[in-house]
């Protein structure tokens, strides 16, 4: 989505997204994940050649960006064990990695934008139209609150990024159910309901 637009303009963009992204951590793995059917992650491809850095910014090479992001993919995704192949796409646009500043008065937040896109393998073919935006930040916390410039290395900032924008991934895909048939029951599943079906029957007749 960033792809074609100039520096500026991915700029406002991300500030935008430093005032309205307060977003929930995607550090934690709960027990209680999201409903995506008969779903398995096949390929995470991460692309971060076009990746502009905020003014700013501490620096990141595009491979740091593509590796900690793809871990991330496969450590959140990998609690799915469907059989049906599905392959996510992201294309890294803009960053913000926060410097050093002064507490509570010139902090600058870290923030991340991306765009995603989702194949179904046995359809052959791409969900979603068009490529789905993501802009997230910093989840806030107590080494966040004062500025995570002043508090976290660089690279746990990007580790961080990386949870919250895996996350936000996660969401998308539940929010579109109809991309995601549910698993088959098994054949054994299937002969235990048609047995308690039968007891049922003869217990009422």
């Amino acid at each position: 989505m960033f792809a074609n637009v100039s520096l500026s303009r991915v700029i406002v963009i991300l500030t935008a997204g430093l005032v309205l992204s307060a977003c929930a951590s995607g550090r934690e793995l709960r027990e209680e994940r999201a409903e995506l059917g008969d779903f398995f992650l096949s390929h995470a491809i991460v692309v971060a050649d076009d990746a502009t850095a905020l003014p700013g910014s501490r620096p990141a090479e595009a491979e740091e960006w593509e590796e900690v992001i793809e871990a991330e993919m496969r450590r959140r995704f990998g609690r799915y064990d469907g059989d049906r192949l599905y392959h996510l796409g992201v294309n890294v646009h803009g960053y913000m990695i926060a410097p050093p500043g002064i507490p509570l008065v010139l902090s600058p937040r870290s923030a991340l934008g991306v765009t995603v896109d989702v194949w179904d393998d046995a359809l052959g073919r791409k969900l979603n139209a068009r490529p789905h935006r993501i802009i997230i930040g910093e989840a806030f916390s107590g080494e966040t609150v004062i500025g995570s410039g002043n508090t976290q290395t660089r690279e746990q900032q990007m580790q961080n990024l990386a949870e919250n924008v895996v996350l936000s991934i996660e969401n998308w895909l539940a929010n579109n159910p109809d991309w995601f048939p549910p698993k088959p029951a098994s054949e054994g599943e299937d002969e235990s309901e048609g047995e308690e079906g039968g007891v049922s029957e003869d217990s009422v007749g």
